[in-house]
C-alpha cells in the first residue's frame, strides 16, 4: 500500500477533476486516477476537439456567404484538414496541461493507469505492468461513458467509426453516413458538409434531435436540406456491410446507401464494466450506478458522478455533481437538483433548458407558449444570421417559467440567462420585466416571455387558440 487518502476520485474527466479540485480546496488529502488523459472524453474525444473543428467549418461557411454582408472574397477558399487537426490538438494539449497544473496547485496526487476497486476502501492502479494500491475513506466514481456500437455490425474502425475515431481522422471521406440524428450526429454533419463531404443522416425516431423540443429538430432538418445534407428520419438501417474500403447500408424500406465511412452516433453507454464494483457490493442498472440527489450510491462512502450514474450525460452536469459529491463526502450536505442546459453546436446553434411543452403537459401543467422568430430581431439581421427562434413555456395558472428552447446565432451563450432564471424559480413576468441589452440575440428571450403572456410589443396581436392542455 502506498498510502491512505481522505478522498480518491476514479476518472479525470470534467466530473472527476473538478471533484478532486473541490476536495483539495476544502482541505482534503485527495488522489485522482486517470487511465488515459486528464480531461476525459470531453476534452480529448468530445466537447473541445469537436468545437475546435466546428469553429473552422463555421468560419468557412460564413466566408462562402460573405457577399451577403458586402464582403468580396477573391480567389479559392478551401479547408486544410491537416492544419485544422493540428490546431485542435494544440488546444487539447494546452487544456490538459492546465488541468494538471490546477491539480498540482491543490496538492492532488495524480495516478495514471486503470483503477479497480479491490474491496471496501481499497483501490489498485495498474499501469504498464506495474501495480499500485492505496486506501480511501471516501471514493468517487467518475468513470464516464464510451460510445455505443451496434451489435453485429462490422467493427473495422477504418470504415465504421464512432466519434472517438472521427475527431482524429487523418483524412476526410468523400461520402459519410451518420447513423443517429442526435447532438453528436448533427454536429458532425454540420462540421463536415462545408469541407466537401457528402453527408447523409439516418435517425430511427421521427425527427432530428429527438430528445429536444420538436420544433428545434424540424427547423434544423430544413436548414440541412438547403445545405445538401440528406436526412432520413423515422428510418432504420437493417443491414450494413463492408466491401473493401467502403460500406453499403440497406434501410428497412429497401433504400440502399453507400459511403466511404459510417459514423455510429447512437449514444453512449456507462463505462462501469471491469472496475470491481462487485468487490464493494455495488450493483448496476443497465450499466449505470444509481445515486440519490447527494450523489450517494446505496453503498456507504461510495459516490458516483457524471455519465456513469445515468442522470444527465453532459460535461457541465458532471462537474456540478462532482462538487456536490465532495461536499457531501466531507460532511457538508447538499442536493443537486438544478436545471441543466443542453447545447448543440451546429450552426445555427441550439440550446434548451427546463421542460418542453409536451413534458409540462404530461406533468399536468396548464401550458402557455411564447414564441419569437429571430427573423424579427435587429441583431440577427445585422449579423446576417436570422434563422431560428426562441420558444418559452409558462405555467398558465401559476405564471412560473418552466423552460426555454432556442435555435439561432449564439444561443448557446443566451441559454445561460434562461438557466439562471429557472434556477431562481422566476416567474415568466420576472423574465418579461428583465432588461436585456439591445441589440442582442438574448433579448429574444424577453420577447418570447412577453408573447407567452400576450403582451408582446414587437409582434402583431395574435388570436388566442385553445389547444389540448394549454394556450398557444
Amino acid at each position: 500500500m502506498s498510502g491512505h487518502f481522505d478522498i480518491v476520485v476514479i476518472g479525470g474527466g470534467p466530473g472527476g477533476y473538478v471533484a478532486a479540485l473541490k476536495a483539495g480546496q476544502m482541505g482534503a488529502n485527495v488522489a485522482i486516477v486517470e487511465k488515459e488523459y486528464l480531461g476525459g472524453t470531453c476534452l480529448n474525444y468530445g466537447c473541445i476537439p469537436s468545437k475546435a473543428l466546428l469553429a473552422s467549418a463555421e468560419l468557412l461557411h460564413h466566408v462562402r456567404h460573405a457577399a451577403d454582408l458586402g464582403i468580396e472574397v477573391a480567389g479559392q477558399v478551401s479547408a486544410n484538414w491537416t492544419q485544422m487537426q493540428a490546431r485542435k490538438d494544440k488546444i487539447v494539449q494546452t487544456l490538459r496541461g492546465g488541468i494538471k497544473a490546477l491539480l498540482g496547485a491543490r496538492k492532488v496526487t495524480i495516478y495514471f493507469g486503470r483503477a479497480t476497486l479491490a474491496g471496501p476502501g481499497k483501490i489498485t492502479v495498474d499501469s504498464n505492468g506495474k501495480s499500485d494500491s492505496f486506501t480511501a475513506s471516501k471514493t468517487i466514481l467518475a468513470v464516464g461513458s464510451v460510445p455505443s456500437r451496434i451489435p453485429g455490425w462490422p467493427s473495422d474502425p477504418n470504415v465504421v467509426c464512432t466519434s472517438d475515431e472521427a475527431l482524429h481522422w487523418k483524412t476526410l471521406p468523400k461520402k459519410l453516413l451518420i447513423v443517429g440524428g442526435g447532438a453528436i450526429g448533427c454536429e458532425f454533419a454540420c462540421m463536415l458538409q462545408p469541407l466537401g463531404v457528402e453527408v447523409t443522416i439516418v435517425e430511427m425516431l421521427p425527427r432530428l434531435l429527438p430528445n429536444m423540443d420538436g420544433q428545434l429538430g424540424d427547423l434544423l432538418a430544413k436548414i440541412f436540406t438547403k445545405r445538401g445534407i440528406k436526412s432520413f428520419v423515422g428510418a432504420k438501417i437493417g443491414n450494413l456491410s463492408i466491401n473493401g474500403n467502403s460500406a453499403r447500408a440497406t434501410m428497412s424500406d429497401g433504400t440502399a446507401l453507400e459511403a466511404d465511412r459510417v459514423l455510429v452516433a447512437t449514444g453512449r453507454r456507462p463505462n462501469t464494466a471491469e472496475i470491481g464494483l462487485s468487490s464493494v457490493n455495488l450493483s448496476v442498472d443497465r450499466g449505470f450506478v444509481r445515486v440519490n440527489d447527494r450523489m450517494e450510491t446505496p453503498v456507504k462512502d461510495y459516490y458516483c458522478i457524471g455519465d456513469a450514474n445515468g442522470r444527465c450525460q453532459l460535461a457541465h452536469a458532471a462537474s456540478a455533481q462532482g462538487v456536490v459529491a465532495v461536499e457531501n463526502a466531507l460532511g457538508h450536505g447538499r442536493a443537486e437538483d438544478s436545471a441543466v442546459p443542453n447545447c448543440v453546436y451546429t450552426f445555427p446553434e441550439i440550446a434548451s433548458v427546463g421542460m418542453t411543452a409536451e413534458e409540462a403537459r404530461a406533468a399536468g401543467r396548464p401550458v402557455a407558449i411564447g414564441f419569437f422568430p429571430l427573423s424579427h430581431l435587429g441583431k440577427a439581421m445585422a449579423v446576417a444570421d436570422n434563422e431560428g427562434f426562441v420558444k418559452v413555456i409558462r405555467d398558465r395558472e401559476s405564471g412560473q417559467f418552466l423552460g426555454a428552447h432556442m435555435i439561432g446565432h449564439n444561443v448557446t451563450e443566451c441559454i445561460a440567462a434562461a438557466t439562471a432564471l429557472l434556477h431562481q424559480k422566476a416567474s415568466m413576468a420576472d423574465v418579461a420585466e428583465t432588461i436585456f441589452a439591445h441589440p442582442t440575440i438574448s433579448e429574444s428571450l424577453k420577447e418570447a416571455a412577453e408573447d407567452s403572456m400576450s403582451i408582446a410589443l414587437h409582434l402583431p396581436p395574435r388570436k388566442m387558440m385553445r389547444v389540448a392542455g394549454g394556450v398557444a
